[in-house]
């Protein structure tokens, strides 16, 4: 996981930003490699969700399943979450100013605090990007976006990528998490279980 530092206060947040996330990690098949009960227990949780693009149109209680499904089993007991929807501009700005990196990205978190048993946070996702990426993997920007979601939020519980066994572990956890994320009454989409690992740093 990327460090930013402390260099000011992102647009969305209340505090300084302590670390930041860049994605292109991928729902792996099935969840071999989560140890114990999938999702045993969902924290208290209180997600803010703003909405400032127009490239993609948002399901707010699917992105609200898959951020508990995200936390649930990890030892937080109450998580506070914002969660900013924004364009390409948007968040290469926030990639310029927090990580040092020129352009665009698809993801982007910020750890506020992780006391015991707490977790706050931001995750900030770029819909165009999503948008933009979706028709390389066969699948809709919808999907693309919740994957954004999904992973910035295993970083702020904890989940690291940055070495092999890291990535097939959160790889594992994405794609069921991904699956519970899907409405009940749909059998879960192959395109989750097919799309391989495939990690960027800029």
């Amino acid at each position: 996981m990327s460090q930013a530092g402390k260099r000011g206060r992102a647009p969305f947040v209340q505090r300084p930003c302590e670390h930041g996330a860049r994605l292109r990690a991928v729902p792996a098949n099935g969840t071999q490699g989560v140890p114990g009960p999938l999702f045993p227990k969902t924290p208290r949780l209180h997600l803010a969700i703003a909405d400032r693009q127009a490239s993609v149109v948002v399901d707010r209680r699917r992105l609200r399943r898959a951020v508990r499904a995200a936390l649930a089993g990890s030892p937080v007991a109450t998580a506070s979450i914002s969660l900013a929807l924004v364009d390409d501009p948007a968040i290469a700005r926030l990639n310029r100013r927090f990580l040092d990196h020129a352009g665009p990205t698809d993801v982007l978190s910020f750890l506020l605090e992780h006391a015991p048993g707490r977790l706050e946070g931001e995750v900030v996702v770029s819909a165009e990007t999503a948008r933009r990426e979706a028709p390389h993997y066969g699948w809709t920007p919808e999907d693309e976006l919740l994957l954004y979601v999904v992973h910035g939020v295993l970083h702020l519980a904890g989940y690291d990528d940055r070495s092999a066994a890291g990535r097939a572990r959160m790889s594992a956890r994405q794609g069921a998490i991904l699956g519970k994320a899907q409405n009940p009454k749909q059998q879960i989409p192959n395109k989750f279980k097919a799309r391989k690992s495939n990690v960027q740093d800029r």
